[in-house]
């Protein structure tokens, strides 16, 4: 069986198994990570995977779990930065307004 020495800040080297950790890779390769509990202080130990550790612990039988993010959310914006105040109108403006047509919710 394949054991995989990994580090917890807490508790330092402790050996896991391949079923123990948790691979995350993203399409923004900074964005990917190894996770696994610590088997001496049950901490969630995260830390970064760059390509070296992707490839280490897939050979290791580690699990790969894509993970893709929306091009949407790495777009740049422009324009101030929506204020507290204005998403709270906004919730008190949408409990006055009915956005559904009430033909819709009329029962027949």
């Amino acid at each position: 069986m394949t054991t995989i020495k990994a580090s917890c800040p807490v508790c330092g080297d402790v050996e896991l198994t391949p079923e123990q950790m948790r691979l995350v890779v993203c399409n923004r390769q900074e964005w990917s990570y190894y996770a696994f509990q610590c088997t001496t202080c049950a901490d969630e130990v995260r830390k970064p995977a760059d390509a070296e550790i992707v490839s280490l612990l897939r050979s290791g039988g580690v699990t790969i779990t894509p993970w893709h993010i929306p091009a949407e959310a790495l777009e740049e914006h422009q324009g101030p930065v929506i204020s507290y105040d204005e998403i709270l109108d906004f919730a008190l403006w949408l409990e006055s307004h009915d956005l559904v047509p009430a033909s819709f919710t009329a029962a027949p």
